[in-house]
C-alpha cells in the first residue's frame, strides 16, 4: 500500500494506541469473546498502520464496521442502552476511531473515549486491582493527551510531565472525596443488565446443597464487635428459615407477618456489632440470634428472619444488637405450629416409628421427648463429613440407620423430621455458624464454608428453642471450625486448611487491606462522612460542607498557582550573575544585545576596555562552562559570583 503523510506523528499514534490497550484490556473480561477479538484486531491494525506508514482505511469501511459492531451488540444484549451495551459500544467506537486519526481533533476524541472507558471499569468491579489498573490507564492516557499536543519529549520526559500534572490534581481529588456531600447508595451505582447467579444460601435446602458451599472460601460478611468477641458456640448467624418439607427438600414459607420491632422480650446480655454484608442477590440479611434492633429499611418476618426492602446487590453495612438469651414465640400462632408439624404422608418409616415410641413413652412431656431425641442422636455415632453418600427414597432413614454419614443439612433435616414425627413443632433454620478472627484488623470473617443448618423446636411455655444436632455428634464443628470436625483425609478448601500457615497469614493481610478499601473507599457513605467530619470538629451539614469544599479548593488552587509562578520565575543562577555582570559593563558604554552570544560580547567588551580584558574573558569562560557544559561544576558558580562581585570597571 502507498505511504502518505499522516496528520499525527508515529510517536503520537503509538501513545494513543498504548492508551487504548491499557483502557480496553481490563474490560475484555466483561465483554463477549467476538467483541474482544474484534477490538483487538482493530488495535493491531492501527499498530501496523503506524509502523508501516500505510494509508488509513476509507470512511465507508469504518462506517460499515461501526454498523456491524452496533448490530452485534444489539443482538448480544437485545438493547443498545444500559451499562454493558453502552460500554461495549464505546469499546467499538474507540478501537475504530484510532483508524481515522486524520487531525489533532481525532486524537483528543480518542483520549476522551479512553477516559470514559476507564470510568466504566468501576461499573463492573471496584476492587483494589481494578483501581490499580485504572490508575495505570489514567497515567498512560494523560501522557497520550500531552503527546497529542507535543510529541517531542522522550517517553520518560512525557511520563514525568504526566506525573507532575496528576500530582497537582491530587489535592482536589482528596478534597472532593472527603467533603463532597454523599448520598445513600454505592459509590458506583448502576443496575446491572444481566445479573449472574451469586453463590450462597438459597430459599431451599436438600441433601448436599449446603455441603457444596463448604468448597468455597468466598467471604459472606465481616463483623466488628463493640466489645469482646463472643464464644464460637454463640455465633449463630440466622438466615432463611425453612418450615415446609416435601420429603427431600425444605422450603421457605410465604411471609405472613412483618415486624418493625422485635416481637419478643429483650432481656439478657446484649452484644453490639457492625456487620458488612457482601452482595448475594437476595433480600435476607444475617443477624446474630436473636436481633434486638433492626437495620434501616428492614423488618422481621413471623419466623424471625431479617429481610430488607431491596435485594442486596451492593455491599451493605449495618449496626446490630443481639440478645442470645432472648425467648421468642411463646405466644405462637396456631397455623404456624400446624405448619411446623406437617410431614409427607409416607416416607422415612423407621424414623417415624422411633419418634412415636418417644411419644408413647413420655406422653405429653415434650421436654423429655426432646432430651430422648438428643440421646438418640448421640448414640447413633453419626459422622460429620463433607462427602455424604447420595440418598435415595428415604433420606432421613438412610442417614440415621444406614450410612450414618452426613453434613449439617442431614443432621438438621433428620432431627426436625424426628421431632415432627413425635408431635413436636420443629423447623429448619439455615445461616452461618462461627467465623474466623483476622488478627490483622480484628474483624470476624464469615465465609461460605461456614454455612450451617440447625433445628428449632417449639415447647409450650418456652417458645422456640435452638437445637443443633450437629453439635451433638460433632461438637468441634461448633466450638472450633469446620476443619477440626472433618477427617484428615477429606479435601477441605485450600485456604481453610489449617496446615497451610503461610497461606493463611497471606490471606489475613490481603483480607485486611481489602476490608480497609471496602470500609473507607467504597463504603464511604453519608454516615461514614458524618463520623469523620465530627471527629475533625466539623459540621456535617451539606451547606457547610459545600462552602468548606469551595474555600479549601480555592486555597489549594491559589497555592498551586503560586508554586507554578515561582517555578516559572526561578531563573538560572548563572544567568542572573551574567546579567549583573553585563549591567556593570553597560555603565561603561558596553551594552549586551539579546541576539549577541557571550563570547562575541566579551570580545567587544575587551576591545572597549582593554585594561579589564583578562577579567572579562575569565568571567565569560566561567559563564560559558556553567551554561553550556554537559556537567557544570558547582564550584564554578561560586567562582563566577566571586569574580563578578569584585569586578568594578
Amino acid at each position: 500500500m502507498a505511504r502518505i503523510d499522516r496528520p499525527v506523528s508515529r510517536r503520537q499514534s503509538f501513545w494513543l494506541l498504548l492508551a487504548a490497550i491499557a483502557t480496553c484490556a481490563p474490560l475484555t473480561a466483561h465483554m463477549p469473546l467476538w467483541l474482544s477479538l474484534g477490538a483487538g484486531a482493530a488495535l493491531l491494525w492501527r499498530g501496523l498502520l503506524s509502523w508501516q506508514g500505510w494509508r488509513l482505511p476509507a470512511r465507508w469501511l469504518l462506517i460499515l464496521l461501526v454498523v456491524i459492531g452496533s448490530l452485534g451488540v444489539f443482538l448480544e444484549y437485545r438493547s443498545l442502552f444500559g451499562r454493558t451495551p453502552g460500554i461495549a459500544l464505546l469499546l467499538i467506537f474507540l478501537s475504530l476511531k484510532l483508524l481515522e486519526l486524520r487531525a489533532p481533533r481525532d486524537a483528543v476524541v480518542s483520549v476522551l473515549l479512553c477516559y470514559f472507558l476507564i470510568l466504566g471499569q468501576f461499573l463492573f468491579t471496584q476492587t483494589i486491582p481494578t483501581a490499580l489498573l485504572t490508575g495505570i490507564a489514567v497515567i498512560i492516557t494523560t501522557a497520550a493527551l500531552l503527546a497529542a499536543n507535543d510529541d517531542r519529549p522522550t517517553v520518560l520526559q512525557q511520563l514525568r510531565r504526566t506525573g507532575l500534572l496528576l500530582l497537582q490534581a491530587l489535592p482536589f481529588m482528596l478534597l472532593l472525596f472527603v467533603l463532597f456531600p454523599r448520598i445513600d447508595g454505592p459509590l458506583w451505582g448502576l443496575p446491572e443488565d444481566r445479573r449472574s447467579a451469586l453463590s450462597g444460601l438459597s430459599e431451599t435446602m436438600s441433601p448436599g446443597s449446603i455441603a457444596q458451599l463448604s468448597q468455597s472460601d468466598e467471604i459472606v460478611f465481616r463483623v466488628r464487635f463493640s466489645g469482646s468477641t463472643p464464644a464460637q458456640s454463640q455465633l449463630y448467624w440466622r438466615g432463611p428459615v425453612l418450615p415446609i418439607m416435601d420429603g427431600r427438600t425444605w422450603r421457605m414459607a410465604p411471609f405472613r407477618h412483618f415486624y418493625t420491632t422485635p416481637p419478643y422480650p429483650l432481656t439478657g446480655k446484649a452484644i453490639d456489632y457492625e456487620l458488612t454484608l457482601e452482595p448475594h442477590g437476595k433480600r435476607w440479611l444475617f443477624a446474630l440470634e436473636l436481633p434486638a434492633t433492626l437495620p434501616p429499611e428492614s423488618a422481621l418476618t413471623g419466623d424471625y428472619q431479617l429481610l430488607t426492602r431491596q435485594i442486596v446487590r451492593n455491599r451493605l453495612r449495618y449496626t446490630q444488637r443481639a440478645i442470645p438469651e432472648a425467648v421468642s414465640g411463646q405466644e405462637e400462632a396456631p397455623d404456624v405450629l400446624r405448619e411446623s408439624l406437617r410431614l409427607p404422608e409416607d416416607g422415612n418409616p423407621r424414623t417415624r416409628a422411633v419418634a412415636q415410641t418417644w411419644r408413647q413413652r413420655h406422653g405429653n412431656d415434650e421436654a423429655a421427648i426432646l432430651n430422648t431425641a438428643k440421646d438418640f442422636f448421640a448414640r447413633q455415632l453419626l459422622v460429620y463429613t463433607l462427602n455424604p453418600p447420595l440418598a435415595e427414597r428415604d433420606p432421613v432413614d438412610e442417614f440415621l440407620f444406614d450410612s450414618k454419614r452426613g453434613f449439617c443439612e442431614h443432621f438438621a433435616a433428620a432431627f426436625t423430621v424426628a421431632m415432627r414425627a413425635a408431635g413436636i413443632p420443629a423447623r429448619v433454620v439455615t445461616g452461618y455458624q462461627g467465623g474466623e478472627i483476622n488478627p490483622v484488623d480484628g474483624y470476624l470473617v464469615v465465609r461460605q464454608y461456614d454455612a450451617h443448618a440447625w433445628s428449632e423446636v417449639w415447647l409450650a411455655g418456652h417458645g422456640w428453642i435452638r437445637v443443633d444436632p450437629t453439635a451433638i455428634s460433632a461438637p468441634r464443628r461448633i466450638d472450633s471450625s469446620i476443619t477440626s470436625a472433618i477427617s484428615a483425609d477429606e479435601a477441605a478448601t485450600l485456604l481453610a486448611n489449617q496446615r497451610f500457615t503461610w497461606l493463611r497469614t497471606l490471606r489475613y493481610q490481603l483480607d485486611a487491606v481489602t476490608n480497609g478499601w471496602n470500609q473507607w473507599v467504597l463504603g464511604y457513605n453519608p454516615q461514614r462522612q458524618r463520623d469523620l467530619l465530627n471527629q475533625l470538629g466539623l459540621n456535617a451539614d451539606w451547606r457547610n460542607m459545600t462552602a468548606l469544599l469551595a474555600v479549601l479548593c480555592g486555597i489549594a488552587l491559589l497555592l498551586l498557582t503560586v508554586w507554578i509562578l515561582r517555578q516559572r520565575q526561578r531563573p538560572d543562577p548563572a544567568l542572573v550573575a551574567w546579567r549583573r555582570f553585563t549591567k556593570r559593563l553597560a555603565r561603561r558604554g558596553v551594552t549586551w544585545q539579546a541576539w549577541e552570544g557571550p563570547v562575541e560580547f566579551a570580545a567587544r567588551a575587551a576591545q572597549h576596555l582593554p585594561e579589564h580584558a583578562k577579567s572579562i574573558n575569565d568571567t565569560t569562560q566561567l559563564y560559558v562552562r556553567l551554561r553550556y557544559a554537559a556537567h557544570p561544576q558547582a564550584a564554578d558558580l561560586a567562582l563566577l559570583k566571586a569574580k563578578i562581585a569584585h569586578f568594578n570597571p
